[in-house]
């Protein structure tokens, strides 16, 4: 018998077994759905599981931590701005020159003058400056100063004093490793970006963008990427304690070791660059122990001198560096506590009287050598 006839005379019907046996098995499927529909699963779906939204499991207060870091990001940001330098260029297929997209980057405002504060890497080579405040709005910058040695940069825009927030200066030569940190930027072009970290080191000495060492820098492992550079970071208080410059990794991103200009450099340096154009200052020749290292190291006031630089005046005017005996015990360098009229408790007091003399200019240094007080006379070097 063919497959066809079977079927037509198993459901045919004259055959009373199998309509009852086929309406039987339609029941079964019938009630099969309606059990399987309410309980909320239709087996022809793609998916079993009851498709219904998930309650909300209430949140609760945020943490005292977290708002702390919420008010800093909202306090903060109108003070960070965005800068992008040009430079002119001419395409290979027309003679008409081009303005290209050189860099960008991060500043934050230093006053209601409209100054900008930056790192030098970022305008170096630039023929002009934008600058886009935290509204959006954008600003042509000039090139107010420069000190590419510290990489710092000073930039103005005539934007009204009203859109303009300076923002909060802090020091530096308090600092201690493990305190809490936090960077704005730019990152890759996202604008205002947040990271959160601690201080990991202090005194750090690196190259600059001229190759010579930025001294005392602070190392953070807050997240700093390319488009960091030249923004504040802050401390808990959402004071500005530093300038995010570099970072160390193999990968061109973020490793966790980032740098930052301490803002007791920034705050001595910003004014003369503003003032001059450049710094005028007269070399000294000493590299000093960063201050909280000294105080580690029993000095309770006064600059101490780490390192002498060779040929310099202090060389010529026998200042002693930190050294160790045969024995391998560090004996320390010569305590300056007085340059003519102008007490000194620490390295930032040095840059403070140093703003005060002129190249060539003689002056009397105070300083404690093996306990006892020692007076020399100094003739300062050109810059």
């Amino acid at each position: 018998m063919a497959f066809d006839d079977d079927f037509r005379q198993r459901f045919s019907p004259q055959n009373g077994t199998g309509v009852s046996n086929w309406l039987v098995a339609l029941l079964l499927f019938s009630g099969g759905l309606w059990a399987l529909s309410s309980a909320g699963i239709w087996p022809f779906s793609r998916n079993w599981v009851n498709a219904v939204s998930r309650p909300i499991t209430p949140r609760g207060d945020l943490s005292d931590d977290e708002k702390t870091t919420i008010e800093i990001f909202r306090e903060s940001l109108p003070s960070v701005v965005y800068i992008s330098s040009l430079t002119v260029n001419r395409a290979q297929a027309s003679p008409n020159p081009v303005q290209i997209t050189r860099g960008t980057g991060s500043g934050f405002v230093w006053d209601h003058q409209g100054h900008v504060v930056t790192n030098y890497h970022l305008i170096r080579n630039a023929q002009s400056a934008t600058v886009i405040l935290a509204d959006n709005s954008e600003w042509d910058a000039a090139l107010v100063g420069y000190e590419p040695d510290r990489d710092l940069a000073v930039l103005r825009i005539k934007a009204p004093a009203s859109r303009l927030r300076p923002i909060p200066v802090g020091t530096s030569n308090d600092l201690q490793v493990g305190q809490k940190v936090f960077a704005i930027g730019n990152p890759f072009g996202f604008d205002h970006t947040l990271t959160t970290g601690v201080i990991s080191g202090l005194g750090r000495d690196l190259p600059g963008s001229t190759g010579k060492p930025i001294r005392g820098m602070i190392q953070t492992d807050a997240a700093i990427n390319p488009g960091n550079s030249g923004g504040p970071l802050l401390d808990s208080a959402g004071r500005l304690i530093g300038v995010n410059t570099t970072i160390l990794s193999n990968s061109g991103g973020s490793a966790g070791i980032g740098f930052a200009i301490p803002v007791d450099t920034v705050n001595a340096l910003v004014p003369v660059l503003i003032k001059s154009g450049w710094n005028e200052r007269p070399e000294l020749g000493i590299i000093f122990m960063y201050d909280a290292i000294a105080r580690r190291l029993g000095v309770t006031t006064g600059a101490l001198v780490n390192h002498v630089i060779e040929n310099s005046a202090a060389a010529r005017a026998g200042i002693r560096p930190m050294w160790r005996d045969e024995d391998g015990d560090l004996i320390l360098g010569d305590i300056i506590v007085q340059m003519d009229d102008f007490p000194i408790t620490g390295e930032m007091d040095v840059f403070r009287a140093m703003e005060r003399f002129k190249t060539n200019q003689v002056i009397e240094v105070k300083m404690i050598r093996d306990g006892d007080l020692k007076t020399i006379s100094l003739k300062l070097d050109n810059p």
